[in-house]
């Protein structure tokens, strides 16, 4: 008996060091990656672009994703931390490599407390995040903490490009023609790809008109 006790404690010993001497790397994803995924609600197919977790212990646990959901382009933080309350806004702020930092106003979804997104600057910061190396991202929660994470782009390319391009076949495969069928639902699914600048520009020149017909 002592001695089958002791085959017993050579073995677990023999599996913690095993465990204890594998690399961090084998714990976190590889590298960005694209994929098509189903919304079963709506029986809709969605494409992704999902960045890596990060190593554990280095920052905390956040995912980046671009989601082309909707004919809509969306940028989607999500973290295993409080963000705040459901369908509420919180900011984030990421800087590509040395470039000035760009802050975001995100939305949380109906659903969750933990997972925001933003349709108004999506396309923005998928092109900039296609001009570097890498990208730091900085969350500012409801209960006054901020969550951080440093993404590397060196693989961000081909997924980001894959999601840009599934949105913009999406988005002429819904144009007709004919410019007389162009209706207020093709107006607001365009007007959501266009960056915040480009957007108020048009407001602007939308009311101009509205004046003029009045």
């Amino acid at each position: 008996m002592n001695r089958y006790k002791k085959i017993k404690t050579y073995i677990f010993v023999g599996i913690i060091s095993t465990l204890s001497n594998t690399p961090l790397t084998l714990y976190a994803d590889s590298g960005w990656r694209y994929q098509q995924q189903s919304d079963n609600l709506n029986n809709q197919t969605y494409s992704v672009a999902q960045s890596p977790l990060p190593k554990p212990g280095l920052y905390d646990n956040i995912m980046l994703s671009l989601v082309c959901k909707d004919h809509t382009l969306q940028s989607v933080i999500e973290t295993d931390d409080l963000i705040a309350s459901q369908g509420s806004r919180f900011t984030l702020e990421y800087q590509v490599d040395k470039q000035a930092p760009v802050t975001l106003t995100l939305k949380t979804f109906p659903d969750s407390k933990r997972k925001g997104y933003t349709e108004t600057d999506a396309k923005q910061m998928a092109e900039a995040l296609l001009s570097g190396q890498a990208v730091f991202i900085k969350v500012n929660t409801m209960i006054k903490t901020v969550l951080s994470i440093s993404i590397n782009l060196d693989n961000a390319s081909t997924p980001i490009k894959k999601v840009l391009e599934d949105c913009a076949s999406l988005t002429s495969s819904q144009q007709t023609p004919s410019t007389n069928n162009y209706c207020f639902k093709d107006f607001e699914a365009d007007f959501k790809q266009l960056p915040a600048n480009q957007q108020q520009k048009i407001l602007s020149q939308l009311k101009q008109l509205i004046n003029n017909a009045q």
